[in-house]
């Protein structure tokens, strides 16, 4: 049973008389809100039947996300909507043309949230399903197994390789089923080359590069969990943490940031989190890069050391002709 958040009844139902000549139905907005949320449910529930039980609670996770911001998203619109009333509602009489075209764009920003809000719908298909994450407590573990299988893969494809150079022919090969003999026969057959092999030179060659990436994730997540965590920094109006717990690189401010800011932050790579109050991506370097990148305009520059070399010439006589210091007189 998904968790259903409050829709505004109140704002839904004058965001309604203020755009419509219809009277609004009590309760319907939050029932259409939960219906989608049934739907994603569904979803959720689909999924759930197709992977290991490991998966289930990240998708639940994703669930409640997806239901939480859909009803912010909601009450945002009616929020919205009762702005400025319909042209056809009002009249064209003295109505307020740029008030309108401000309750426009921000509806328009409402609705490109909406989509964002319904891609959680396709990460929830995705779970379980596509590479291993880093999110995942057991990555290393999958990784080292997801590595020694293609490592046997390849093995395999060079020894049956081997095989069939030596024998010209599949039959009785013990490294492979009777199936898989009939199967391989069956695409060598229908080979544009002159000379086709059970195994090509290209597929060889993807999976080695599988391999080489696995071993670079295997070492960079090894090398981050043997060294210490990477330390944060502040800058004007907020700071930089480091959240290793949720594995995550956040972006805290001490109070809103404009929408400027906002979109600066979406085009690195950084999401808004509610849970956590902090615009966050994934705690590794790439992440960090980004974070810095991003709030190197609001670091404050260090003040430069003032060397001899670079002081003026009357800052030098004016150091010459200065008292000496109680230290210098004692000595």
């Amino acid at each position: 049973m998904p968790t259903y958040y409050p829709i505004d009844e109140a704002a839904a139902r004058r965001a309604k008389e203020m755009n419509s000549y219809y009277d609004y139905k009590p309760g319907s907005a939050t029932a259409s809100y939960r219906q989608e949320v049934d739907k994603a449910a569904a979803i959720a529930e689909a999924q759930k039947a197709r992977v290991d039980p490991m998966y289930h609670e990240k998708i639940d996770c994703l669930l409640d996300t997806y239901a939480r911001r859909l009803a912010e998203n909601l009450n945002q619109s009616y929020a919205i909507a009762i702005r400025c009333p319909s042209v056809l509602v009002a009249g064209p009489a003295n109505f307020p043309v740029r008030k309108k075209e401000k309750q426009n764009r921000a509806d328009d920003a409402n609705m490109r949230e909406r989509q964002e809000i319904q891609g959680i719908l396709h990460r929830i298909r995705g779970v379980g399903t596509a590479g291993i994450s880093s999110d995942d407590e057991n990555a290393l573990q999958k990784l080292r197994e997801k590595l020694a299988r293609h490592e046997r893969e390849q093995d395999v494809m060079k020894s049956v390789n081997a095989y069939y150079r030596k024998h010209g022919t599949l039959d009785d090969c013990p490294l492979l089923s009777a199936e898989e003999v009939e199967k391989i026969k069956a695409a060598m057959a229908r080979s544009h080359r002159v000379a086709p092999k059970p195994y090509e030179s290209y597929l060889l060659s993807n999976n080695n590069q599988t391999i080489r990436s696995i071993k670079a994730r295997i070492a960079e997540l090894e090398a981050k969990q043997s060294s210490p965590a990477p330390e944060g920094w502040s800058f004007e109006g907020g700071r930089v943490v480091m959240n290793q717990e949720e594995n995550r690189i956040q972006i805290l401010f001490d109070g809103k940031p404009d929408a400027d800011i906002r979109s600066e932050l979406k085009h690195a790579g950084f999401r808004w989190a509610p849970s956590q109050g902090a615009w966050q991506r994934m705690l590794n370097q790439n992440g960090v890069y980004a974070a810095k990148s991003v709030t190197e305009q609001w670091m404050t520059p260090a003040e430069p050391e003032v060397t001899t070399e670079s002081k003026t010439e009357e800052e030098l006589c004016s150091e010459e002709s200065a008292p000496l210091s109680y230290f210098q007189q004692s000595m």
